[in-house]
């Protein structure tokens, strides 16, 4: 390790060294509004020093961490979510009973884990990177431990992580016994062991082991059953994150492993991520048109999301990497949103989740219908919004390389999954009947909370008006693209 590569990791050695203050700080004294602070405080120092480790990037830090513009363009991304969760979760966690403090320690660790995940470039940094990650967020989701459906979504979490984990050691295995490496810009250079047994099935096998332990983290069908329960059990703040952050940070590293493995052009490979786009997309707006509660319908949503996001993998090249970088902002500011405005909404004993409880809120908090509005009509894809453009930015690369199944199946499902997105708006813009009101919805806006969701529908409106800086600044870090 030189100088030069302690500079380039400042980020993420920032974030490691927060979790430690963080820790150190709640021993010392416990407070709620000093622990978020810092928090905010090691979020928003290590984003500024993304702009120092950019001075000396492209940079392979040994062989198992490499810090170039698409790395450095992705920690910005999931520190500046952190930092909208961390704030969203101060307002959430002072209705709740104590302790809180450690809410963000965890927050801190999975972040961690994410930007680890945004700079690997070996299974070995892939593998840490993924279990920093998933078990800050096992504690995350079952945080709130007095309610059993938080418990439920932690303990299903748990188990199907775990499961995807082994699938995932014992691929990382059969690659790595038919290739002699775990670095991946050597897995498509490096001669075939000859594996004359099975025929040369070690590294296919392995590389379809790996897909389905992604497969699980990022809820693509048929690994997706735990998403709508966990989102719906987990608290909001915890949503968001699982939503945004966690499957970001998958997604990110998928993209680099298959654009040093050659892509998905071709092959068996390409069937596989083809099936599995298609039946996500489909999956997740079809299980959503009968659901009841907001929480588990973006569940479902998310998982069509992410079959959308196939597309631009399935396209490969540069610019499917630029439209699925374009998409994953997009999507990030949207969710970010909604679950914002389900943040704000809920009170001390649950989650504002059913339908019932955003009937006729138009006429109760005028500000969080619009915003959720807003929010849904950019997952719908509909125009003046940044979903409209990132969509189309996914239709755009899915033509360009004639992948016309996809391409129909992105816009048939896109047109299926409109329904329940303005069912949500129909509940909203309803009148409310007398005595029906929530009790939580009266309650005063939240500064912090308020200003956060303005700026996210400035964003989406700006992205979706004038995308073109946000275009450049991402041409320009994948031009760094190690």
């Amino acid at each position: 390790m030189t100088r030069t590569d302690l500079l380039v990791l400042l980020p993420v050695l920032i974030l490691a060294v927060s979790v430690v203050a963080a820790l150190l700080a709640i021993t010392i004294r416990r407070s709620h509004l000093a622990t978020v602070g810092l928090t905010l405080g090691g979020l928003t120092l290590a984003f500024i020093s993304i702009f120092v480790a950019n001075s000396a990037a492209p940079r392979q830090v040994t062989e198992v961490l490499v810090v170039d513009g698409y790395a450095l363009f992705y920690l910005g991304l999931l520190l500046a979510a952190s930092f909208v969760v961390a704030v969203l979760s101060f307002g959430y966690l002072r209705n709740q009973r104590p302790p809180r403090e450690e809410f963000y320690v965890l927050l801190l660790m999975a972040t961690l884990g994410a930007a680890i995940l945004a700079c690997s470039s070996h299974f070995a940094s892939f593998f840490l990177g993924l279990e920093i990650l998933s078990v800050a967020l096992y504690a995350l989701i079952a945080y709130l431990r007095d309610r059993k459906l938080c418990i439920e979504a932690g303990l299903k979490y748990l188990i199907l992580a775990a499961v995807s984990a082994a699938f995932l050691l014992f691929g990382i295995a059969l690659v790595y016994a038919d290739r002699g490496t775990m670095a991946f810009a050597q897995l498509s250079s490096r001669p075939v062991t000859p594996q004359p047994a099975v025929g040369g099935l070690l590294f296919p096998a392995g590389l379809a082991m790996v897909v389905v332990g992604l497969g699980f983290k990022l809820g693509l069908v048929p690994f997706h059953l735990w998403t709508p329960d966990v989102y719906e059990g987990a608290p909001a703040p915890v949503t968001a994150f699982v939503a945004t952050i966690s499957k970001g940070a998958v997604f990110a590293l998928l993209l680099r492993l298959f654009q040093a493995v050659g892509g998905v052009a071709s092959g068996p490979v390409f069937v596989m991520f083809s099936l599995i786009a298609l039946a996500s997309m489909f999956a997740g707006n079809l299980l959503a048109l009968r659901q009841t509660n907001v929480k588990r319908i973006l569940a479902y949503s998310s998982i069509a999301h992410l079959g959308y996001l196939l597309v631009a993998l399935v396209a490969g090249g540069s610019l499917g990497i630029q439209a699925a970088t374009f998409y994953l902002v997009a999507y990030f500011i949207t969710m970010l949103a909604a679950f914002g405005v389900v943040t704000i909404l809920s009170g001390p004993e649950k989650d504002a989740g059913t339908l019932e409880e955003y009937h006729g809120l138009f006429w109760r908090r005028p500000w969080l219908a619009a915003i959720l509005t807003a929010a849904l009509f950019s997952l719908a894809g509909l125009p003046l919004t940044a979903g409209f453009l990132a969509k189309l930015g996914l239709l755009a690369v899915g033509v360009g390389s004639s992948r016309w199944l996809l391409v129909i199946g992105l816009v048939v499902s896109s047109a299926l999954g409109l329904y329940f997105y303005l069912r949500i708006i129909v509940t909203m813009y309803q009148p409310p009947e007398a005595g029906t009101e929530p009790a939580t919805s009266r309650s005063p806006l939240p500064l912090a909370g308020g200003l956060v969701l303005g700026l996210l529908i400035l964003l989406l409106v700006w992205l979706g008006v004038y995308p073109t800086p946000l275009l450049e600044v991402i041409q320009t870090a994948l031009a760094q693209f190690v």
